[in-house]
């Protein structure tokens, strides 16, 4: 994908980001379309963890338009997230004429990582989270409540579960320009470490949908595990500098 100069006035700005959201657009309806017909295996698919909870009762549809509506929201969902890469690339297509020649290295590993962490947290949340999210959250009601389990908001809440992690996963990239652009530099995040971590658990209140406790603290879990690789790979990639910066005192 071309990618165009540093410098634009404000209007080639904005027409820029029209074409890539433009760009987005497409994919996303052009998907929908194209997985309509096979929704019903991207919905098992993405249930699975979650259906043996009912047993042998089955998720229902409460109006006949629903039936509609529910398959094109799974060929909708399904479409972000197979087509995240177009999706992601368009996103960082935006911001590159910004960088500079020797920054532009990063560009392809950037992409390769951001792409491989949204996967890895979608697939993440889908065989370790949601089963045992959707057991506490089911086991809640009390006797004398029945529930009745709808397809269409219970597919709801499996898909944001793992786009929210699939987005939540993105932290190691976030982290690491952080300090290759000198924003913050690697001493003074290893050094307040409680406040990052303190972060870490209000992003992950934030980024589950279904505020359980269960959910909240296997995301806050990951993000920390992510968040040490992301310092110790950026303690690799960047000790020249943060040796000449403990040299100079700062």
């Amino acid at each position: 994908m071309p990618i165009g100069p540093k410098r634009l006035p404000i209007t080639e700005h904005l027409r820029e980001l029209r074409h890539r959201l433009i760009i987005i657009a497409i994919v996303v309806f052009a998907g929908s379309i194209v997985l309509y017909f096979p929704a019903p295996y991207f919905y098992n698919l993405a249930m699975q963890p979650i259906l043996h909870i009912f047993g042998d009762q089955q998720l229902v549809v409460l109006n006949p338009f629903e039936t509609f509506t529910l398959r094109f929201k799974v060929a909708l969902y399904a479409t972000l997230v197979v087509g995240s890469p177009i999706i992601i690339w368009q996103v960082m297509a935006f911001f590159l004429p910004a960088l500079k020649p020797n920054e532009r290295k990063w560009v392809v590993p950037t992409f390769l990582a951001m792409v491989v962490l949204f996967a890895g947290g979608v697939v993440f949340a889908h065989q370790v989270i949601l089963g045992t999210a959707f057991e506490w959250i089911v086991g809640q009601a009390w006797e004398g409540v029945t529930q009745m389990p709808e397809a269409s908001t219970y597919f709801q809440g499996a898909i944001m579960l793992m786009l929210g992690f699939g987005l939540a996963f993105q932290l190691p990239v976030v982290i690491f320009y952080l300090m290759i652009f000198n924003i913050v530099p690697y001493d003074k995040l290893r050094a307040n470490w409680r406040v990052v971590y303190t972060v870490l658990i209000v992003l992950a209140a934030g980024a589950t949908p279904d505020w359980s406790p269960v959910t909240m603290l296997a995301l806050f879990a990951a993000l920390v595990g992510l968040y040490e690789i992301s310092m110790a790979l950026a303690r690799v990639v960047l000790v020249k500098r943060i040796e000449r910066r403990r040299t100079q005192g700062y």
